[in-house]
Formats: structure tokens, C-alpha cells, sequence
């Protein structure tokens, strides 16, 4: 009797299994290029953010998430593997391209893939569009071999990926070092490459909608990426203006400092008659506006996908995860981009919404990482992780919004520059010259948000604890052996 009790037992929990499988959810991945913590949801004054918010109120939302690289291809890398940076090419745009035969077969979209869903790649999701690299990036290899079942960008007047990841009205394509950083024109959503990117991603919810297996969607926005490029009533949104900097936010840092020149901002775009924001008030003003008018542009095609999902009733079926793969400075330690190692260049959104998501709505202020997507994703899937992971599932603070952080978020630079984030301090460590001492920075969020202010010589005892936890991890910047 025993036996035919266990019998029956295991008969149960292997039908278990199997429905399991036939019900494991959908996910849609939204990625956005260049997305500061500039919405309305986390508190920005001026954003004017809709769909973003209204999202936000049935998910939860993460304050304090940390990139591990402050540049696109390399911040994709790293959640394209869950782990930090281990060799140099991992801090570069080219991460992925250069190290992903050693790596690929167990990537993200790789694990999903082969646990039976269906994997597709909209837009910008790994740093080239459309999964292929060479010319213009559209003549292969791919990017991530093997990953996708389809990756692609829309068809539009853009006809490269390089010319709608950079693109400017109605197919224009940018001339490097001459084609202006922003621009607005008077005409629909489908001026700019972002619409297009809603529309296909809209079309092929619908397709997914009439089939059972199981997928994993990636759809990757352009905006606020530089140019910022959006139709004219999104700038008119904005006329009122965005709030001035603090002459102290503005400064140029003393030494030691991440400090750099905006070189994508400065050479990579023609500036009229030579302007400079940092020199020229009221186009630091433009610039500025024209970065919201591109997010404001961007959430406006977010909430089209969203609202498909709901329509389609698929809701109820999917996680959607929106997260952005860095922030961007607008002036602040007078530097115009990312590329460092400050606040406003490692922290950006992420948003997660899963069916019976308790406390919807509520924020989580826990120091998270772009590397504790991939656990969070196979652990709400219930597909089996890879060992030697970095992240760790977000799961407990998905339970409970108020559960605390349960590391530090570490990022990564080139010239061995390294940083640790703790919920209160960031420690920014740079190898000295000539085999100096290490350079640090040592900023206190609670008292000086703006990081006005480097507290290393006050706070030795916080500089070496934080510097013990740096002195952990391996440094990318440094070949094996050296």
C-alpha cells in the first residue's frame, strides 16, 4: 500500500511538472538607451512621463539600481551574462561581440531558449540592432549567436542599423562629427525611429498572442539616446523649461576624478558656431529640454506596447521587465554623457511586474544591480541558473518592497577605475600613476546627494571597508597573469 501510495505521489508531482511547464510565463524585456532616473515615478519634477508612471503603479519599481559599466554595449554584456566585467574587452562597446564564444551558450536568451521558449530581439537589445555586426552592422556574424530565434529592427526609412540607432527625420542618418546632437520636426510619432520600433513590437505581440509556447521578447527604444531627436510637440511639452543645476553640481570636480571631456557629445556631433552648454546658458537650457523631450517621445511608445500587451489579454500570462542600460549626465560635474564613474551615469530605472506581484505600486529603495536580472528572471521562470552567476535574485524584494539590499552594487571604468555603492556611500578607486598610492573618492548621499563633496580624508575607517570590498572582485582592466 505504501508503494502504490508512492506511486501515486510521484505520478502527481511529475503531472505538476508538466503543467508547469505548459504555464510558465511570458517575458517581455523593454529596454531604453540612455535613461537617467528622469521620471515622473522617482520623483523628477519636470518629467513628464504618463505611460512610465502609470506602469510603475502596477509594478515594482527599484530607486537605487546600478549599472556595471557606464556605456551600452558593455552595460548589455553584463546582463547578457550576469556577471561583472572579467577581461578588459567587457568594459568596451564591443564586450560582447569580442569574448561570447566563451560565454554564449549559457547568456540569458541562450537559457530561455533552451528551456523551450520562443526568443526574439526588437530593436537595440545587445549593443549592435538587429544582433548583426560588420558593415554598417548589418553584414554578420551575429552579435549572439544562437540566441535569438529572430532578431531584427523594423522596416522603415532607416535602412541600417547604424542609421536608425542614430536617427534623425524620416531616414536621415547621422554624419559623425557634423550632424547636429538634437533636432525636432514638426510631424507624426513615425518621424523618428521609436514609433517604428512600437509598431513592430505591437504587430508581433499579436502574433505571439495566437500560439501557446512560452516566449522571451526583447524590445529595445533608441530615445533619449544622443541625438535628441523626437517630433516638435514633445519639445513644446517642455517649453517651461528644466530646472537650473547648482553652480556646485556644474563644477568640474577637483582631483582625483573621473572627469572627461563629453568627447560622444562634443566630437561625435557638430555644435552651431561652436556652442558650448558649459560656456552658453541657454543652450545648456536646449539640451537639456531636448533630452526630456526625447524621453517624454520614448515613453509615449512604451505605453502603445504595454497597452497591446493588455489588450491582447496577455497580461496576466507575462513578466515585463523596462530597464535602462545607463543614466546620462546633463551637465552635472560639467560633464555631457556617461563614460564615468558618478551617480547620474551608474543609475537608471527598472521596473518589474509579475503575475500576483504583491504590494503593486510600492518602491523598493534596495541597492540593486543590472546583474541580479538574469537570477530574478530564470528564478520567476523556474529555469535552471547557471552557476557562477554575480546577481542574485530580486525575489525577496519583489515580496516585500521594504526588504533591504543584500550587497553593494560594484561598477567598472577603463584605466582600472572601479566603484563600489553601498545604500549611503560610493567609494570611487583609481590606480595611481607610476605605481602611486590609489586615488579615491568618497561621496555621502545622505548629506551631499550631488556629490559636491569627497569625504576620504573624514571617513578613513568607511574608505578602507569599502576599498576591502573593491579589493574582492578581480579587475577587469587587468589581463590573467599581470
Amino acid at each position: 500500500m505504501k508503494s502504490l501510495s508512492s506511486s501515486i505521489a510521484l505520478l502527481v508531482f511529475i503531472c505538476s511538472l508538466s503543467v508547469a511547464d505548459e504555464q510558465r510565463p511570458n517575458v517581455l524585456f523593454i529596454a531604453i538607451d540612455d535613461l537617467r532616473n528622469d521620471l515622473g515615478v522617482l520623483g523628477v519634477s519636470h518629467a513628464k512621463t504618463p505611460q512610465l508612471d502609470a506602469f510603475a503603479k502596477t509594478a515594482r519599481v527599484f530607486s537605487q539600481h546600478y549599472v556595471q559599466v557606464p556605456t551600452c554595449g558593455a552595460s548589455r554584456c553584463a546582463l547578457m551574462r550576469g556577471r561583472y566585467p572579467t577581461v578588459p574587452a567587457q568594459v568596451g562597446n564591443n564586450g560582447i561581440k569580442q569574448t561570447q564564444n566563451e560565454w554564449a551558450a549559457q547568456c540569458l536568451p541562450m537559457v530561455f531558449r533552451q528551456s523551450g521558449y520562443r526568443t526574439f530581439a526588437l530593436g537595440k537589445i545587445t549593443h549592435y540592432p538587429g544582433n548583426l555586426t560588420g558593415k554598417e552592422w548589418a553584414e554578420g556574424p551575429e552579435e549572439l549567436p544562437g540566441a535569438w530565434e529572430r532578431a531584427w529592427i523594423p522596416d522603415g526609412p532607416w535602412k541600417t542599423p547604424v542609421a536608425i540607432m542614430h536617427g534623425y527625420a524620416n531616414g536621415g542618418a547621422r554624419k559623425p562629427g557634423k550632424s547636429p546632437p538634437w533636432e525636432e520636426l514638426d510631424g507624426p510619432d513615425e518621424t523618428y525611429p521609436d514609433a517604428w520600433v512600437a509598431a513592430e513590437a505591437v504587430k508581433t505581440l499579436k502574433e505571439l498572442a495566437t500560439q501557446k509556447k512560452p516566449w522571451f521578447f526583447g524590445v529595445g527604444f533608441f530615445k533619449p539616446h544622443l541625438p535628441f531627436a523626437a517630433p516638435k510637440k514633445w519639445h513644446d511639452l517642455h517649453m517651461a523649461g528644466i530646472p537650473d543645476l547648482t553652480p556646485l553640481a556644474a563644477a568640474k570636480p577637483n582631483g582625483p576624478s573621473g572627469w572627461h571631456n563629453s568627447s560622444e557629445f562634443r566630437e561625435n556631433y557638430g555644435h552651431v558656431l561652436g556652442r558650448n552648454p558649459d560656456t552658453d546658458p541657454e543652450y545648456s537650457k536646449l539640451i537639456r529640454r531636448a533630452y526630456a523631450a526625447s524621453i517624454s517621445y520614448m515613453d509615449e511608445q512604451v505605453g502603445r506596447v504595454l497597452a497591446a500587451l493588455s489588450e491582447l489579454g496577455m497580461e496576466k500570462d507575462t513578466i515585463v521587465v523596462v530597464w535602462s542600460d545607463h543614466g546620462f549626465l546633463l551637465g552635472e560635474h560639467a560633464i555631457w554623457g556617461k563614460h564615468c564613474l558618478y551617480e547620474k551615469a551608474l543609475r537608471s530605472p527598472l521596473m518589474i511586474r509579475y503575475p500576483g506581484l504583491e504590494s503593486p505600486g510600492h518602491t523598493s529603495a534596495a541597492t540593486v544591480e543590472t546583474v541580479d536580472l538574469f537570477p530574478t528572471l530564470t528564478d520567476l521562470c523556474g529555469l535552471p541558473m547557471p552557476s557562477g552567476l554575480d546577481g542574485r535574485s530580486l525575489r525577496p524584494q519583489l515580496s516585500n518592497p521594504t526588504a533591504g539590499a543584500t550587497k553593494p552594487a560594484h561598477s567598472f571604468w577603463t584605466g582600472g577605475q572601479r566603484t563600489v555603492r553601498t545604500d549611503r556611500w560610493r567609494l570611487i578607486a583609481q590606480p595611481g600613476n607610476d605605481g602611486a598610492a590609489t586615488q579615491v573618492e568618497l561621496f555621502d548621499y545622505q548629506l551631499d546627494p550631488d556629490e559636491t563633496r569627497n569625504h576620504a580624508e573624514s571617513q578613513p575607517e568607511m574608505v578602507r571597508e569599502l576599498l576591502g570590498q573593491l579589493n574582492d572582485l578581480p579587475d577587469p582592466t587587468v589581463q590573467p597573469g599581470k
